[in-house]
């Protein structure tokens, strides 16, 4: 059997390894789940990404961090299930579509229902294919056999059974509440959807008059143009203040309707003048009161955000130019007594921006509290979801107990129709999968059910549920691990938790493990206003796929956001490198080694037995960080194996045997370093699967690719602490002799006498041992080892634990020329904090200066001294003062 022929150029090139390697990976079937009975289930599914545009360095953490869970289980045996799919994204999709629509002129109107569902489909299959080539370039392992989409037909039919299950059991209903209104993409919002923003307003004090001309009662508004739907004054029952008014009634201006004062506990008597209008119709609060006191809802605005027909005068207004003319005629009667500035929270819409509206509308609600209760009481229980880091599990539970009813049904037409039909004359209400036989008698609900509510059941409704009886569903459901960012814990995670155990009676994964945001180099969040959102293709571009997946897996901690920075991702470029280079070394110099002929069997080195012992410790250590998701850690302990002790340490010193005469010896190093570097090369896999498949398949190994080899297990006949403990003393002496040579400026080429005196016999002949080593390493011209040594006049020295070393001066340097050297330096060094001193006890720049540039300045007298220190210091010894 012959060796493999090495094709591998002499400098990394990312795309030339990257290219089409993964059509390679997908075409071999490598990422498909085999079904194997004998092997062991593992099972994650993506959270679907959006069909709305490209993918961000968000979703590239997340997926990097699944392909990495992944391709680990696939390697250690496990049938791993990765399953790929995509979301409809209801608003944020038909948002993109109408935006289309009106470049061309169009609205959703003129083309109707059909033809604007046909237009967004179009979008959605353009957009998904991008998606995928996005997936391609990351290198996600994706069982694409099994890619499901939320409004597929298999997730739709799940969709409907749980809305008609959940109708049937009380825990869906139709209801008149106040929701959270987006005027511009005219549709409810969820509580979650919406987000809060400080913003400068205005406090209007407003005094509307008593019927019986007795006086007035203030109130104060941020949203005066409600006050035209006024049904009610409410007060506190006990404030003294308002006592013998509740009962009165008070004349709405402008509108000049008669209204009660009323006593309700909601109100708080500490705020402004403790009294306040109520407007059951356009506050969520108070729509509670007007619920208690039977008060009338009257809606002023239409859904568009103008004013409709009940605002009178103002009818056609946009609400917000209503407003300003509200003020103007109220300061006209002499009733608006004072405006002041206000800063208050107003919710916008997360996906239009436009300012929320409290609105009444006739909506369809989950009643939460039963299923919240269940999952409270879940995580009570063994079967537990395990959130990492396990501080978000508070975060989860909080939301759960202080849920309110979930507001699903949405205003638009691209997403689950709503399965409810409204008889045309009776008005009576049928839910169900299938239509009423009558059909021409019904009319189904124009809405849609809210992305969330899909994308909830997505666990299970990807592995063909409501068919119990689906394979899929039998064998890899539960799911084992959840990957996705804090940001969306109550939007998803949590309702995928309750949805799970109430319909299948599990929980829906075992782990939930959570990252943070990718925030730029200064710690601000990617945003288009910023300016600073990086695109992960262009990064794949210019430093490869594996650099940025390094970089996104290792550079943070779980839970933690991550701070991008091309010098890093460049940084990670360079360690590829540095891997590329020892590989081709290490290939170079196996002479054509067969599978056949790698023996660990023969006279090892003490480089040799050393290198077995670190990857042992490294293969415990990277398998232990990783089964926590501490990829961070992972990725250092690769790091200092990879680059110090293999790269650095062991390919130097395996050069010896490799270009010495002893056949035996250069094959036991070629086998260790075939051993190894195939070893490393699995462990590293996951994190740089392109780099690492290309290096491999050049190895004498079995396996048509790395992506199903074996993960590396501890060969305990490996382990050899004595190995370790004279490598420690080799590794010492040398970095002390590179040290002294480095502080004396004397060049490693240079040839120097060398004594090194051992504290006893043992570590005398551990050292003698090795001897080879120093003097290929510390390029001696004379060596003298012994347990006692006499020491020359003038020399620089070191001790490490159980030796000391000594470097004789003469010969070392010339002693003149050096001290000659350092009276310059130190001159220069004296000159430097003299001027930094000077600067540093100026008031005038100590209190006008920024505090960046003081502090920069004492940094550099701190500096300058301790090299000034040093330098006297070299001076006397070579003096010998």
């Amino acid at each position: 059997m012959e060796g493999k022929e090495i094709s591998m150029p002499t400098k990394y090139d990312p795309k030339s390894v990257e290219e089409g390697r993964y059509q390679w990976w997908v075409e071999k079937g490598f990422f498909q789940a085999t079904d194997d009975p004998e092997k062991k289930p593992y099972s994650i599914v993506i959270p679907p990404p959006n069909v709305t545009g490209k993918l961000h360095l968000g979703h590239a953490w997340d997926t990097t961090l699944q392909d990495i869970i992944t391709r680990m289980k696939r390697m250690q045996g496990y049938d791993v299930l990765w399953l790929p799919g995509m979301d409809h994204a209801g608003i944020a999709t038909q948002a993109k579509v109408e935006e289309k629509l009106r470049k061309e002129g169009k609205s959703r109107y003129d083309l109707g229902r059909s033809k604007f569902l046909e237009e967004t489909w179009r979008w959605k299959e353009e957009y998904a294919r991008h998606i995928r080539s996005q997936w391609a370039k990351l290198g996600l392992g994706l069982d694409y056999s099994r890619e499901r989409f939320t409004l597929d037909e298999g997730l739709s039919k799940a969709v409907q059974e749980v809305f008609v299950s959940l109708y049937k059991k009380g825990l869906i209903y139709r209801g008149e509440y106040i929701i959270n209104w987006d005027p511009v993409t005219k549709t409810a919002l969820s509580d979650i959807e919406v987000i809060y923003k400080d913003i400068q307003g205005a406090l209007y004090h407003m005094r509307y008059p008593l019927k019986d001309g007795s006086g007035y009662i203030e109130i104060a508004t941020t949203r005066p143009e409600t006050m035209l739907g006024d049904t009610a004054v409410a007060v506190h029952p006990d404030d003294e203040r308002y006592k013998h008014l509740i009962g009165n009634t008070v004349i709405l201006p402008i509108v000049g309707r008669e209204i009660p004062i009323i006593a309700d506990e909601y109100v708080d008597m500490e705020f402004g003048s403790g009294a306040v209008k109520i407007t059951p119709a356009h506050d969520p609060n108070d729509f509670e009161v007007g619920n208690r006191h039977d008060l009338e809802r009257i809606l002023v605005m239409n859904e568009d955000g103008t004013m409709n027909e009940k605002a009178g005068k103002y009818n056609g207004m946009d609400r917000f130019e209503c407003r300003k003319q509200i003020v103007k005629d109220l300061q006209e009667q002499g009733v608006l007594i004072k405006i002041e500035e206000h800063v208050h929270s107003v919710g916008h819409s997360e996906r239009s921006g436009a300012v929320i509206e409290p609105y009444l509308s006739t909506q369809w609600f989950v009643k939460m509290k039963p299923l919240a209760e269940a999952a409270i009481q879940w995580q009570k229980s063994e079967e537990k979801v395990h959130f990492v880091p396990e501080r978000f599990e508070k975060t989860y539970l909080h939301w759960m107990e202080n849920i309110r009813d979930w507001c699903i049904s949405r205003q638009l037409w691209w997403g689950h129709r709503i399965p409810a039909w409204y008889h045309k004359e009776t008005g009576e209400i049928y839910v169900d999968s299938n239509p009423p036989k009558d059909i021409e008698n019904w009319e189904q609900d124009p809405d849609v059910l809210d992305t969330w509510f899909s994308s909830a059941l997505w666990p299970f409704s990807t592995m063909g549920w409501p068919n119990t009886e689906s394979s899929d569903y039998n064998r890899y459901y539960p799911t084992n691990c959840l990957v996705t960012g804090y940001d969306i814990i109550f939007f998803w995670v949590s309702r995928m938790i309750f949805q799970g155990i109430e319909f299948t009676g599990k929980r829906p994964f075992q782990d939930v493990l959570i990252h943070g945001l990718v925030r730029d180099a200064q710690g601000r969040k990617m945003s288009k206003s910023l300016g600073n959102g990086v695109d992960p293709m262009e990064v794949i571009e210019q430093y490869g796929a594996d650099s940025l997946r390094y970089f996104l897996a290792t550079g943070s901690s779980p839970g933690q956001d991550l701070r991008f920075s091309t010098e890093k991702v460049e940084a990670v470029w360079n360690f590829a490198n540095k891997i590329w280079n020892a590989s081709r070394f290490a290939l170079m110099n196996m002479g054509g080694l067969t599978k056949d002929e790698i023996d660990l069997t023969g006279e090892k080195t003490v480089a040799d037995r050393w290198i077995l012992t670190r990857l042992n410790d490294t293969i415990e250590t990277v398998t232990r960080l990783a089964e926590k998701y501490e990829f961070g850690e992972v990725g250092r302990a690769l790091y200092n194996f990879i680059w110090d002790d293999f790269c650095d340490w062991y390919i130097e010193m395996a050069k010896l045997p490799l270009y010495g005469e002893d056949e035996d010896q250069k094959k036991t190093t070629r086998s260790v370093l075939a051993y190894v570097l195939d070893q490393t090369l699995r462990l590293l896999h996951p994190f740089m699967p392109f780099i690492t498949e290309e290096i491999w398949k050049n190895l004498p190994v079995e396996g048509e690719s790395i992506t199903v080899a074996e993960w590396p297990k501890v060969r305990e006949e490996f382990n050899d602490p004595k190995a370790v403990e004279e490598m420690k003393l080799l590794v010492d002496i040398i970095r002390s002799v590179r040290n002294i040579r480095s502080e004396v400026n004397t060049p490693m080429s240079k040839k120097i006498k060398m004594l090194i005196k051992a504290n006893d016999e043992s570590i005398l002949q551990k050292i003698n041992n090795n001897r080879k080593y120093i003097e290929r390493f510390c390029n001696p011209e004379q060596l003298t080892l012994d347990t006692s040594i006499e020491m020359p006049n003038k020399a620089m020295t070191a001790v490490v634990t159980g030796v000391e070393i000594v470097l004789p001066l003469e010969g070392l340097i010339n002693i003149e020329e050096e001290i000659a050297r350092l009276e310059k330096e130190k001159e220069k060094l004296m000159k430097e904090v003299e001027r930094v001193q000077k600067k540093l006890s100026n008031e005038n720049f100590l209190t006008k200066a920024p505090e960046k540039v003081v502090e920069e300045e004492r940094a550099k007298e701190k500096d300058y001294t301790e090299k000034l220190e040093m330098v006297k210091a070299r001076l006397q010894e070579l003096k010998g003062v």
